[in-house]
C-alpha cells in the first residue's frame, strides 16, 4: 500500500499530490530532493528516510519528477511498473498543457490513479503465481564463450596436464626414464626388463645414492644468527668513550637552535582563507580530438541506412528525444575516459547511469549533437558532486568556539602512510599563520618515530614562529604520554589540558590502520565517541583508485558499527593528498567525495608548510575531463 504519491517540477511545483495517511512527508522528499536529485545520484532510483522508502521516475523532456512513499518493511514489487505506467498515463492526458508550460491549473488525475494501481497490484500478484522462470542462454555462462574457443581443430595438440611428481620416488622415476624402451634388443618378452639390465640399474642407483650421504655428511655452516637490532659499527672504529661525541642526532632541545635555519620567507603566505587548487587547463586540439573521437563512436553507432546530407541533418538537428540507445556509445567511452583518469570503475558506472537517467527522453536542440549534449551533463554532473553541500569554514568555527571558552578539536584518520602527521602540521601552520594556538594530541602510539616526528614538527612551526612575535605565547604544543597507551585517553586528557591553558585548537593525531582491522577500527571509534571532535577528517591518497571507494567505505561502517550510539560521528570531511604526484589523474577526488558525500576540505600538492589548497571544483573536473 502507497503512503504517499505526488508529481513535481524541477522547479519545485507540486502539481498533483495523494496520500493515504497523516503523516508528514515533507522531510523525506526533501531529504531524497537534496541527496540523490540535487547531488547527481540518479543512478540510484531508491531512497530509505526515517523509516520510509522511497522511488521516483524523472521526466527529461517536461522536468518532471514522479514521487512514491512506502513504509520500508513492505516489499512491493509493483513500485517500479507503478511508476513507469503513471508516468505515460499523466504525460498523454496533459502533455499539451505541460508543453505550454501551464502548470498551475487544476489536474482530475483521482480515476486515473485509482485504476493504474489497481492493474499494477494484480499485476504483482499474477507474478507471484507465476512459477519461477529459467534463466535463458544469453545469461547463462556459456553464452559468454565465443566459437573459436570451442573449435578443436585437427592437428592441434591439447596442453598436456602437468602432474606433480612426489619427492620421495623422484630417484627412482629419473633412473627409470633412461630405461630403453620395450622394442631395445634388452627387454624380454611383455617389455620387461632382463637380469642384467636390472643390476645395471640397481648398480647406478646405489651410487647415485652413496653420492648424496657423502654431500649431506659434509660440513654445515654455521647458524646464522637471530636477526634483531645491531649496534652501529663505524667505520673509523671507536669505544662507548666516543659516542657523545659521534651523536648525530639533530631533534635534541639543546642542539635545535644552532642546527635549524628557518625559512622565513614562508611565513605570512597563508594568512586568511586557503587559496583554490590551481589545475593546468587543456589544450584546445586535445578537446577537439576527444569531440572527434566521441563522433565517430557515436556515428558508426547510430549510423542510418539513407546516406548523404539527409542522415548528417538528422544526426545533428533535435527532431527526436534522446534514447539510451542513442547515448550507450558515448557513455561508454565517457566511462572508459573516467576510470583512465583514477575514478573507481563502479563510481564510473554510476555516474554514466546517473548521466543516461537525467538524459533519458530530452529533446535535443538544433544542431546539438549527443556527443557534446552527453559531455557537457556529465561535467556539470561531477561539478555538482565535488561542490560541497556544506561550507566548512575552519576559522569562523574557530572562533566560534574561543567565544564558548572551548578549544576546536579535529581527529585525523587514515590508513598507513597516507600522509597523516604531515599534513596535520601543514593545518597547523595555516592555523598559527591565523593567530591560531594550537595544540597536537600525539595519539600515535603505535608506530615508532610517530611522536618524535610531531615534536620535529613542533620546534620547526615554533621556529617559524617564535613566542617573541606573539606576546611571548608558544603558539604550538605537543601532548605526549609516550608509546603503547590508550589512545582515547591520551585525547581526552589532551583536551582538557587545552581547555585549561585557553588553547584554541586541538589536533589529534591517531595510528593508521587499514578498514579491515577490527581492533584499530574500534580504538579509533572509541576516540571520537568519547571525545566528540568538532571534525573528523579523513587522510586519503590522490594516487588510489578503487581502493579509495573501499577505503572510505569501510571507515564509514566501522564508525557506525561500533559505536552503541544511534547517530555515530562519522567522516566529516577529506584531506587529498599527494595531489601534485598524478597528473591530470584526478578521478580519485570523485570517487570519494561521491561515496561520502562529504566535501574535500584540504589539498596537499607538496612537502613544504605552504603546500595546502583548497579545492577548486570547476579546476578539478576541467583537468578530469580534458
Amino acid at each position: 500500500m502507497l503512503d504517499l504519491f505526488t508529481i513535481f517540477s524541477k522547479g519545485g511545483i507540486v502539481l498533483w499530490c495523494f496520500q493515504t495517511t497523516n503523516q508528514i512527508f515533507t522531510p523525506s522528499v526533501n531529504a531524497l530532493i537534496r541527496n540523490i536529485i540535487l547531488q547527481e545520484r540518479t543512478s540510484v532510483n531508491t531512497f530509505d528516510h526515517d523509516g520510509l522508502a522511497l522511488q521516483y521516475k524523472l521526466d527529461n523532456e517536461f522536468d518532471l519528477v514522479f514521487v512514491v512513499a512506502y513504509q520500508k518493511i513492505l516489499q512491493l514489487s509493483y513500485v517500479d511498473k507503478f511508476l513507469n505506467d503513471i508516468h505515460l498515463e499523466f504525460r498523454d492526458k496533459y502533455k499539451n498543457e505541460l508543453s505550454d508550460g501551464k502548470y498551475f491549473i487544476d489536474y482530475d488525475f483521482l480515476d486515473k490513479y485509482n485504476s493504474t494501481l489497481k492493474s499494477a497490484e494484480q499485476w504483482s500478484k499474477q507474478q507471484a503465481k507465476l512459477p519461477k522462470q529459467m534463466k535463458t542462454f544469453e545469461e547463462s555462462v556459456k553464452s559468454k564463450k565465443t566459437v573459436a574457443s570451442m573449435i578443436e581443430r585437427k592437428g592441434e595438440e591439447k596442453p598436456a596436464k602437468t602432474v606433480k611428481k612426489k619427492e620421495v620416488n623422484f630417484a627412482e622415476e629419473e633412473v627409470y626414464t633412461k630405461i630403453s624402451p620395450p622394442s631395445s634388443p634388452k627387454s624380454g618378452e611383455n617389455g620387461l626388463l632382463d637380469e642384467d639390465t636390472l643390476a645395471a640399474n640397481r648398480a647406478k642407483l646405489a651410487k647415485k645414492l652413496q653420492k648424496k650421504e657423502a654431500r649431506s655428511k659434509s660440513p654445515k655452516s654455521p647458524p646464522s644468527e637471530k636477526a634483531g637490532k645491531k649496534p652501529r659499527v663505524w667505520d673509523l672504529g671507536g669505544t662507548n668513550k666516543d659516542l657523545q661525541n659521534l651523536e648525530r642526532t639533530t631533534d635534541k632541545p639543546e642542539d635545535m637552535k644552532s642546527h635549524f635555519t628557518p625559512d622565513t620567507e614562508i611565513v605570512g603566505q597563508m594568512k586568511g582563507v586557503i587559496r583554490d587548487l590551481e589545475v593546468e587547463s587543456s589544450d584546445e586540439e586535445e578537446y577537439e580530438e576527444e569531440e572527434e573521437e566521441i563522433e565517430e563512436v557515436q556515428q558508426k553507432a547510430t549510423k542510418s541506412s539513407r546516406g548523404g546530407m539527409f542522415s548528417l541533418l538528422k544526426g545533428l538537428v533535435g527532431s527526436k528525444n534522446l534514447t539510451a540507445s542513442d547515448m550507450q556509445p558515448v557513455l561508454e567511452k565517457m566511462k572508459d575516459h573516467l576510470i583512465a583518469k583514477n575514478v573507481a570503475a563502479d563510481i564510473a558506472v554510476k555516474l554514466c547511469d546517473s548521466v543516461a537517467a537525467k538524459l533519458e527522453g530530452k529533446v535535443l536542440g538544433t544542431f546539438d549533437s549527443v556527443a557534446s549534449t552527453v559531455r557537457n551533463t556529465l561535467t556539470e554532473s561531477l561539478v555538482q558532486i565535488l561542490s560541497p553541500k556544506r561550507r566548512v569554514d575552519i576559522l569562523r568555527d574557530c572562533f566560534e568556539a574561543q567565544k564558548q571558552n572551548r578549544p576546536y578539536v579535529m581527529t585525523f584518520c587514515g590508513v598507513n602512510g597516507v600522509g597523516k602527521s604531515t599534513n596535520l602540521a601543514k593545518i597547523c601552520f595555516w592555523l598559527i599563520e591565523n593567530n591560531m594556538k594550537v595544540l597536537i594530541a600525539a595519539c600515535d602510539t603505535f608506530r615508532a618515530g610517530a611522536v618524535e616526528q610531531l615534536r620535529t614538527h613542533m620546534k620547526h612551526l615554533n621556529a617559524l614562529h617564535p613566542p617573541e612575535r606573539h606576546g611571548g605565547r608558544q603558539m604550538v604544543q605537543l601532548y605526549e604520554k609516550g608509546y603503547g597507551k590508550d589512545a582515547a585517553g591520551i585525547a581526552m586528557e589532551a583536551i582538557k589540558f587545552a581547555r585549561d591553558s585557553s588553547i584554541d585548537v586541538v589536533l589529534i593525531d591517531t595510528a593508521g590502520r587499514m578498514q579491515d582491522n577490527e581492533p584499530l577500527m574500534r580504538a579509533l571509534t572509541k576516540l571520537i565517541k568519547v571525545n566528540e571532535p568538532d571534525l573528523v577528517l579523513f587522510v586519503g591518497e590522490a594516487l588510489v583508485g578503487n581502493e579509495a571507494v573501499d577505503q572510505l567505505v569501510k571507515f564509514n561502517q566501522a564508525l557506525a558499527d561500533y559505536s552503541s550510539n544511534t547517530n555515530p560521528h562519522l567522516i566529516d570531511g577529506i584531506v587529498l593528498t599527494k595531489f601534485d604526484t598524478i597528473d591530470d589523474k584526478v578521478g580519485a577526488a570523485i570517487s570519494m567525495t561521491y561515496i561520502t558525500g562529504q566535501p574535500i576540505v584540504f589539498v596537499g600538492t607538496g612537502q613544504t608548510y605552504t603546500d595546502l589548497k583548497a579545492l577548486n571544483a570547476k579546476a578539478v573536473v576541467h583537468s578530469l575531463m580534458k
